[in-house]
């Protein structure tokens, strides 16, 4: 949340070590270079050490994105109140009951607070129901490479306050996004520079951060692909979209997007089969040769559901769940 408080720093999960990182293989496109992870000249930083479950049905979680028309939060600008509201709190404890999964994945701006009473009952919700945060997705109002340095501390402080939200609530990562800046282009050297600063504080809490195909202009797959190879460190990953990239119009970049940073995944991916342009045009991507791309890259992590098709979101995201466990 742009304006959220400070919190007491807690910690409530084990200490994370090394992960291995699948190589892509057996594609169209060329392999991406292993990376060496470290923090210095000397020192290696040990990495995150998740155990992700293995059975389909537990690999899966549900975005809360999809039902931004109900959820009741001051900083939800999509709330229609047509829609019969419900607080984050009320729909991520449903989430089993609902969808029969156990992962959910609350936005950083459905959070009507981020006090920790507040975060200490979301908490004890989602334990008594059976349900575990897996990522935070963190709107950023402030460009990590805008031209005011000012403005790029500012999002890294965002970052920040969000990685503290995560050690509270249990999630295992954040998902910060690169806005665009009006003053300046994307800047490889420019947002390494800044997000190493917030992935070492994350580091120390033990909270992965990862970066999300989402924006064409400073998000493009490729570009995120070299600000990970740039910053070299082992709590920076790829949260590949699906089809966000097929904003662009062409179903094989969108396919070339997903092949190249899945490789650089870790913990979370975003699973649709559309997205619909501003001018309400539908774009649609093949779910079985994207989790195509998902297996052959190793990937094992978890898989949000985050329908975009339009329409009901409560089916849309069944359907979702269903395509995820016939073809994980």
């Amino acid at each position: 949340m742009r304006n959220s408080l400070k919190m007491r720093r807690k910690s409530r999960r084990q200490v994370l070590q090394q992960a291995a990182i699948g190589a892509l293989a057996g594609l169209a496109w060329p392999a991406l270079p292993q990376i060496e992870f470290l923090s210095g000249a000397a020192t290696v930083v040990s990495g995150p050490d998740v155990k992700f479950p293995t059975a389909a049905r537990e690999r899966l979680a549900v975005a809360s994105w999809p039902f931004r028309a109900s959820i009741e939060s001051p900083m939800n600008e999509y709330r229609n109140h047509n829609h019969q509201g419900m607080e984050l709190i009320e729909f991520a404890a449903r989430v089993k009951r609902e969808f029969g999964v156990p992962g959910v994945e609350p936005l950083s701006t459905h959070f009507p607070s981020t006090d920790e009473h507040y975060l200490d009952g979301f908490r004890a919700a989602i334990d008594r129901a059976g349900v575990h945060v897996v990522d935070i997705p963190v709107d950023n109002s402030n460009s990590y490479y805008d031209a005011n340095p000012e403005t790029r501390a500012r999002a890294v402080e965002n970052g920040k306050r969000w990685v503290t939200v995560a050690v509270v609530i249990g999630s295992p990562s954040v998902r910060t996004s690169i806005c665009e800046a009006e003053n300046a282009k994307p800047s490889v050297d420019i947002v390494a520079d800044e997000l190493r600063l917030l992935v070492d504080y994350a580091a120390g809490k033990n909270v992965v951060v990862n970066l999300e195909n989402d924006n064409l202009v400073s998000e493009d797959a490729f570009f995120l692909v070299k600000v990970i190879e740039k910053v070299n460190h082992p709590y920076l990953h790829a949260l590949p979209d699906f089809c966000n990239s097929m904003a662009s119009g062409n179903e094989e970049f969108n396919y070339q997007a997903v092949a190249a940073l899945f490789p650089l995944a870790y913990n979370i991916c975003h699973v649709k089969d559309s997205e619909v342009a501003e001018d309400g045009k539908v774009f649609r991507v093949d779910l079985k040769r994207t989790f195509g791309i998902l297996k052959t890259s190793g990937y094992r992590g978890y898989c949000s559901m985050e329908w975009e098709g339009g329409g009901d979101p409560y089916a849309g995201t069944k359907y979702l769940i269903q395509s995820g466990l016939e073809n994980l």
